[in-house]
């Protein structure tokens, strides 16, 4: 066992939100040596074969604020030290207030539970577009937000302070595999923020990250994690329809500029050790027909 994996022991590691990141994520916990056991979550009850399959303890559970979390099945499930919470509003389900209060529920379950230490998977859309690179404290409130709901989510489980140790991952657009820029441009025409430059990340690197966070100490604090480099719109959805074949978009100049940010990573670098295996998004790996 190595000196890292000796000095943070064997931890009990629940994933809220076990889908397109929490899925990778938990196999990649499970082959590191840093855990125990992994537990996921899933609403979809097709899925837990699959996690059964790759040594995931699987658990159906819903989040409906009106009915509450069913204990039986909570209380196994937030028997853990640490809990990675990656669930993405859902558009199906966009009832004004339905987000907050899932994650108000959530905080509850964690403040009564075994739980340690929490990791909730954010976005960095919560940033307006101010013609400006966008920190951590530009946004603490939900008036400061383009997505007030997301802040009010982030600030419900912040308040789980100090009892919990909570980091907030403001993730940038997550790519990579089947998430491909191209695929959603393709064949459009004149389109006018070609020249905006991209805030991405790959799935591959945040699911590095998360470890890297959990092997070397969760903090409480918020970060952006974001590639480092920001190539253009153009460039990004150019090469990657050509990768694939695709008609690329075409692109035209406005007659104003639109608003943009730039999204800095800095706090995150200068914080932990970790190398990006994609710190250009022009080199992202993709597969389309990739599942989950």
């Amino acid at each position: 066992m190595s000196e890292q994996v000796s000095k943070v022991g064997k931890k009990r590691i629940s994933i809220l939100g076990c889908g397109w990141l929490g899925f990778p994520l938990a196999k990649r916990l499970l082959g590191s040596g840093i855990t125990s056991v992994v537990k996921g979550s899933t609403t979809s009850e097709g899925k837990l074969e699959r996690f059964a399959g790759a040594g995931i303890d699987g658990y159906l559970l819903p989040l409906n604020p009106e009915a509450g979390i069913d204990a039986s099945i909570s209380g196994p499930f937030f028997d853990s030290d640490v809990i990675v919470i990656s669930v993405p509003p859902r558009r199906a389900q966009n009832v004004p207030g339905n987000y907050p209060a899932q994650m108000r529920m959530v905080a509850e379950a964690v403040r009564q539970s075994p739980v340690k230490e929490v990791i909730f998977i954010s976005s960095t859309g919560v940033y307006h577009d101010l013609n400006q690179t966008a920190v951590e404290p530009d946004v603490q409130l939900p008036g400061h937000s383009s997505q007030p709901e997301m802040v009010a989510a982030e600030n419900a489980l912040a308040e789980l302070r100090p009892a919990k140790t909570v980091t907030i991952l403001r993730l940038s657009g997550l790519l990579g595999y089947n998430r491909i820029p191209g695929k959603y441009v393709q064949g459009q025409k004149d389109l006018t923020t070609g020249d905006i430059s991209v805030n991405y990340i790959h799935r591959d690197d945040a699911v590095g990250i998360i470890k890297a966070i959990i092997e070397q100490g969760i903090q409480n604090e918020t970060f952006n994690i974001t590639a480092p480099f920001h190539p253009t719109r153009s460039e990004v959805y150019v090469d990657s329809c050509g990768q694939f074949g695709w008609e690329a978009p075409t692109f035209k100049m406005p007659a104003q500029h639109p608003a943009f940010k730039l999204i800095s990573g800095d706090k995150f670098s200068k914080t932990y050790r970790y190398e990006f295996k994609y710190p250009d998004p022009l080199l992202f790996h993709y597969e389309p027909e990739e599942g989950l």
